[in-house]
C-alpha cells in the first residue's frame, strides 16, 4: 500500500508535456491570432488611408476688398479664381466650398456653370462671372469671379477653396489664400 502511494505521488510530480513543447505551441497560436487580426484590420475600408495631397487646380489669385465703383474699403469679398491645371472640366460637375480660418462659410455654390448658377439657391453669393464659368467647360487659364456677401473675408483671414467634382463626390482641388 505504501508502494502504491509513493508511485501515485511520483506520477503527479512528473510533467506530461515538456516546457519546450508548450512554448512552441504558444508561439504558433500567437502567430495565427496575429495573422487573423491583421487580415481583419487591413480589410476594413475605414483604415485604408490615402496620403495623396489634394492638388491646387483652381487657385485664388486675389480677394478684392474694395467697392468696384468707389474703390472704398468695404470688405467686398470678391474672389478671383484661376484654372491653373491642365485638364478641362465640366462646370455642371463642379461645386465650390469656401472656408474662413478652417470654418465653412455660408456660401452655397452648387454649380460653377454661370448660366445654371442663376437658377440655383445661392445664399451668401451675390454674383458669379468670367470666362471660366461662362460655358459648359472651364479650360486651363480661364478665370472666374465669385462675389460673396460683403464682409465674408477680412484682413488676416486664411481662406480655403475646395472644388468638388459632384459626379465623383470627391474634392479635386484645394487652395489656401491668406488675406
Amino acid at each position: 500500500m505504501i508502494k502504491e502511494k509513493t508511485f501515485l505521488l511520483s506520477m503527479h510530480r512528473e510533467p506530461a508535456v515538456s516546457h519546450t513543447t508548450g512554448t512552441i505551441l504558444m508561439v504558433i497560436v500567437t502567430i495565427i491570432l496575429f495573422a487573423i487580426i491583421a487580415a481583419i484590420l487591413l480589410s476594413m475600408p475605414s483604415l485604408q488611408y490615402s496620403f495623396t495631397p489634394i492638388p491646387a487646380i483652381f487657385t485664388i489669385t486675389l480677394i478684392e476688398s474694395t467697392d468696384e465703383i468707389t474703390k472704398q474699403l468695404n470688405y467686398d469679398s470678391r474672389v478671383i479664381i484661376m484654372h491653373t491645371g491642365t485638364a478641362t472640366y465640366q462646370n455642371n460637375n463642379l461645386k465650390a466650398l469656401f472656408f474662413k480660418n478652417g470654418i465653412q462659410v455660408n456660401a452655397n455654390i452648387e454649380t460653377m456653370n454661370g448660366h445654371d448658377f442663376i437658377s440655383t439657391s445661392h445664399t451668401g453669393v451675390q454674383w458669379m462671372g468670367g470666362m471660366g464659368c461662362s460655358g459648359a467647360t472651364w479650360i486651363p487659364g480661364e478665370m472666374t469671379c465669385i462675389d460673396l456677401q460683403d464682409r465674408t473675408f477680412r484682413p488676416d483671414d486664411v481662406v480655403r477653396l475646395d472644388i468638388i467634382d459632384i459626379s465623383k463626390d470627391k474634392v479635386i482641388s484645394r487652395n489656401f489664400y491668406r488675406m
